[in-house]
């Protein structure tokens, strides 16, 4: 049994999300930079509760988020911004977890 049919146009269609290239490039700015500042505003919070690694973590994301950015302001290549971001997403998320499954840091 082969799958070559599912390739066809007329029965698989279009792919999924191809809605999303009719969106502007500044859109997708708009979009990173409010998840920038929401991160930045967490990690702040998230800090001054106790969890400085998580805030580190936090911060990670808004890094991966600048590189996000950088891809849609012309400024690096779509494989380099998001490998990057992508790389940094998943430490920020071992971070946040690790930190999480330990508790509080202990205050002074």
């Amino acid at each position: 049994m082969t799958l070559l049919g599912l390739q066809q146009d007329e029965i698989a269609g279009p792919p999924f999300g191809e809605f999303m290239a009719q969106i502007p490039h500044w859109g997708f700015i708009i979009i990173h930079s409010a998840l920038l500042l929401v991160a930045l505003w967490l990690a702040t919070r998230v800090r001054r509760g106790g969890y400085p690694v998580v805030a580190r973590g936090i911060l990670l994301f808004a890094l991966a988020e600048v590189s996000y950015i950088t891809y849609h302001a012309g400024v690096t290549h779509f494989l380099f911004a998001h490998t990057l971001a992508e790389v940094l997403d998943a430490v920020a998320f071992l971070l946040v977890g690790l930190s999480l499954a330990r508790g509080p840091a202990v205050r002074s």
